[in-house]
C-alpha cells in the first residue's frame, strides 16, 4: 500500500522567490497562477480605480491601489487583490513594498478564471482577516455586491447595478457614480 505524501505547504518567504513574469497568488499554502485578466476586466478595473481615486484619495481619506500589488495576510495568505485602499488611519501597513496586514477595501472583478476562488476561498479569507468592505465587481451581469464585515464573517450589505449610485459606509457619505462603469466603450 502506497502512502500519500502530505502537502507541502508554501509561505510568503517562498512566494516572494515566484517569478515576477506571472501574476500569482498564495492562498492556504498553495501557489497559484493568476490567469491573465479579460478585456471586460481591465475595461472596468481602469474605470473603477480612477473613480475611487477621485473619490478616497484625492479627499485625502486614503491610498487606492491597483494589482499586481501584493498583500500579505498571513503566513500561508498572499493575494493580488484588483483594488485595495488603505485608510490614512492604518496607512503603516504599507510598508517594504507591499501591503502588510488588511486594506479597509478590497476590490475583486470577476473573470471566468477566477471567480470561484474570489467568491468562495477570497471572500472567507478576507472577512478571516479584517477586510472591512468586500466588492465583488461582475462585469458581466454588470453587478457589485458589497459585503461587509459581520459577526461570523462578511456579509452582503447590499447589492448594485449599472446605474445610480454606490454608497457604503467605507465611502464617508461621497457617493459612486455607476453610469458608466459598465459602459462597453
Amino acid at each position: 500500500m502506497t502512502q500519500q505524501q502530505p502537502r507541502r505547504k508554501f509561505t510568503v518567504q517562498d512566494y516572494m522567490t515566484t517569478p515576477e513574469d506571472k501574476r500569482y497568488q498564495l492562498l492556504d499554502g498553495e501557489i497559484i497562477l493568476a490567469p491573465l485578466p479579460t478585456v471586460a476586466h481591465q475595461r472596468v478595473l481602469g474605470r473603477l480605480v480612477r473613480s475611487l481615486s477621485e473619490i478616497l484619495a484625492d479627499r485625502k481619506l486614503g491610498q487606492v491601489w491597483a494589482a499586481p500589488l501584493d498583500v500579505v495576510l498571513s503566513e500561508y495568505d498572499a493575494v493580488q487583490p484588483d483594488i485595495s485602499f488603505v485608510s490614512n488611519q492604518r496607512a503603516d501597513i504599507v510598508a517594504g513594498g507591499y501591503v502588510q496586514g488588511a486594506p479597509d477595501l478590497i476590490a475583486e472583478i470577476l473573470d471566468p478564471g477566477t471567480a470561484e476562488y474570489d467568491r468562495g476561498y477570497k471572500s472567507q479569507l478576507y472577512g478571516r482577516h479584517g477586510v472591512r468592505e468586500y466588492w465583488m465587481v461582475d462585469p458581466d451581469a454588470e453587478t457589485i455586491d458589497v459585503l461587509s464585515e459581520g459577526e461570523d464573517g462578511h456579509v452582503t450589505l447590499n447589492s448594485f447595478g449599472s446605474t445610480g449610485e454606490l454608497l457604503t459606509p467605507i465611502m464617508e457619505g461621497l457617493p459612486l457614480n455607476l453610469d458608466d462603469l459598465f459602459r462597453r466603450n
